[in-house]
């Protein structure tokens, strides 16, 4: 049995795969995320759990100084190598609960999908702790509808569920996001953007291969999943439409 710790690395087992197949967050996201927080030269960024940087490189753009954290050793190490090229980027391989920033502070902490591994008890006050007065705490995340733009298709994938999707451990990961107000954040603001996904049978299995529970998928139930998947979906025409709605929660530091 994988423990809590050891099931937040379970993205460093297929860094290359969580590159490519992982959605980002659009353009709009960050225009409104850059506009509130004023980033560019002068200012300073941490990225809490950068995976594979789905939401690190609009951030490096505005020429800010921008630090990582990133618990996976192969995730950073991939991190280091693809964002070389930029002087402003910095990358400690930790974790974020126990790691000592030293006297260092930001105008933003940032998370794209990570801070709800983190304790609440701890995730809200380091986070306010490390932010300079008046600095910003920005939470983003996507929720996907896979029923809505194909209910016929999304039952058929859940018959493939029910028959093999038996993971070792369930993602069980939460956050109540509005509770950072609990911990001396004010001005909590929450946004939504927008858009469709479209994939083929082998694009969406790559897809769902990169969400953690579907990672530590056992054989034989492994391959007959991602295969009664496929089918699935070549099935039903060779096409699947993701819905996402794409959050963003701010709140500030005094």
């Amino acid at each position: 049995m994988t423990n809590s710790a050891d099931f937040r690395l379970v993205f460093d087992r297929i860094p290359e795969q969580f590159d490519v197949w992982r959605p980002r967050y659009g353009d709009e996201l960050f225009t409104d995320l850059i506009r509130e927080t004023q980033l560019g030269p002068g200012k300073t960024a941490l990225e809490i759990g950068q995976g594979t940087g789905q939401a690190t490189e609009p951030v490096l753009k505005t020429g800010c100084s921008y630090l990582a954290i990133e618990l996976g050793e192969h995730l950073a190490a991939v991190m280091r190598r693809k964002f070389s090229a930029y002087d402003n980027f910095r990358l400690v391989n930790d974790d974020f609960e126990t790691h000592d920033f030293g006297m260092e502070r930001f105008d933003l902490v940032y998370s794209a999908a990570a801070i709800q591994w983190i304790p609440e008890d701890i995730a809200f006050p380091k986070s306010y702790a490390l932010l300079k007065n008046g600095g910003t705490l920005a939470m983003m995340r996507i929720h996907s509808d896979y029923k809505s733009p194909n209910e016929a298709l999304y039952k058929e994938i859940q018959k493939v569920y029910a028959a093999y999707f038996h993971p070792e451990r369930e993602y069980t990961c939460h956050l109540e996001y509005e509770n950072a107000t609990n911990y001396g954040f004010a001005d909590f603001r929450h946004r939504e953007y927008y858009r469709t996904r479209e994939y083929d049978a082998d694009g969406y299995v790559s897809l769902i291969g990169t969400h953690c529970d579907h990672i530590v998928l056992q054989e034989p139930d492994r391959s007959r999943f991602f295969e009664g998947v496929r089918k699935a979906i070549q099935n039903a025409g060779g096409k699947i439409l993701v819905r996402d709605t794409i959050a963003l929660d701010l709140a500030k530091k005094p």
